[in-house]
């Protein structure tokens, strides 16, 4: 006997850290068939050719059909593209399947105004507006909203780290002024091209910091924070680059109204997130290695007097990127939240 269909899926840009992993997803996924995946450079290739990790998954071949195309042919589209090609590349998408679901993993449809989001990514909107077809797929936050959407723009990494910290506190009125940011975030982030200050061996020993307060990530922090209910929070954002793969730790300082008791504080962040299914309150400190591989955010916060300390550990490929994006599909598609995600960690 056979069950019932799965929902046919493709990958456009499937040849990137963050392609592959949305691949490995959907391969073992019970609701979702992974139908097509393209990049102009392999095409032509087994995706398992691509990504070894994948081989014994899958016999399918990476092809360069357009988006346009791919279309008429799947229910979704994941787009894993660098900044500034999807939003090329969508509307044609769109035109050709009025009925097709997108999420797309770049920051091209993550805020509403052109201006702000040409000041964050320094070049011009290749399509203003259409950011306004897409909802912002923080899930904890914005649930409804995904499951009523056609088209999600899937958060920024440390965009998630963040969010995912500080959501409670702006959620009971308690998130004013400005929060600063520590974050480190693992080599996978900078893709799959090495770069000078981002290839591994030049970053295996090392810490150093980059885009100090300049991070592209921070306005969309600030608007679903603003969305949250903290109507002036502005968030001050170091993030570092660490040595190792994958992950996001996030460390978020806060200055509260009043003096706050720590239980009372924790109480607070797991009522919040209470019934949450990726969202785990930790006591101490979150690691880096225990969500590896996974779709949780484990999140721990700390208090003495007015002071705050939220911590925030993701993995940065995960519910930084592909696994959150799966999750934004299950919502999407009206499956179970935790389809296909329920996956314990790859370290002890």
């Amino acid at each position: 006997m056979t069950g019932p269909a799965r929902i046919p899926v493709g990958i456009v840009g499937a040849s990137g850290y963050g392609g592959a992993e949305t691949a490995r997803l959907l391969l073992g996924h019970p609701g979702f068939e992974l139908v097509a995946a393209t990049a102009r450079r392999a095409a032509g290739k087994r995706l398992a050719e691509v990504h070894e990790f994948l081989e014994g998954t899958t016999e399918l071949v990476v092809t360069d059909e357009v988006p346009e195309s791919l279309a008429r042919r799947v229910e979704a589209l994941v787009f894993a593209l660098p900044h500034g090609e999807a939003a090329r590349l969508v509307p044609a998408a769109l035109g050709a399947n009025p009925g097709l679901r997108i999420v797309d993993l770049s920051g091209d449809f993550r805020l509403d105004d052109a201006g702000e989001w040409e000041r964050a990514y320094g070049m011009p909107h290749p399509a203003p507006g259409l950011a306004s077809r897409f909802v912002y797929g923080f899930p904890e936050a914005n649930r409804a909203a995904v499951r009523a959407a056609r088209c999600v723009a899937n958060p920024g990494c440390f965009a998630t780290a963040v969010v995912a910290a500080l959501h409670p506190l702006a959620c009971r009125g308690m998130l004013r002024g400005e929060s600063v940011v520590f974050a480190v975030t693992g080599s996978s982030g900078s893709g799959v091209e090495p770069g000078a200050g981002t290839h591994h061996p030049e970053r295996a020993a090392d810490l150093r910091a980059y885009k100090v307060l300049e991070h592209q990530h921070v306005p969309e922090i600030e608007r679903q924070l603003r969305e949250s209910g903290a109507e002036s929070a502005s968030v001050s954002l170091v993030p570092h680059s660490g040595p190792f793969v994958r992950g996001i730790f996030a460390t978020a300082a806060v200055l509260l109204d009043a003096p706050a008791d720590p239980q009372a504080l924790e109480g607070i962040f797991r009522d919040v997130y209470g019934g949450e299914p990726f969202v785990r309150i930790r006591r101490g400190t979150p690691r880096v290695g225990v969500v590896a591989g996974t779709n949780f955010a484990d999140v721990a916060v700390h208090a003495k007097g007015r002071r705050a300390v939220v911590l925030c550990a993701i993995d940065n490929l995960g519910k930084g990127m592909a696994s959150q994006a799966v999750q934004n599909l299950n919502l999407l598609f009206g499956l179970p939240e935790t389809a296909g995600l329920l996956h314990p960690g790859t370290r002890p």
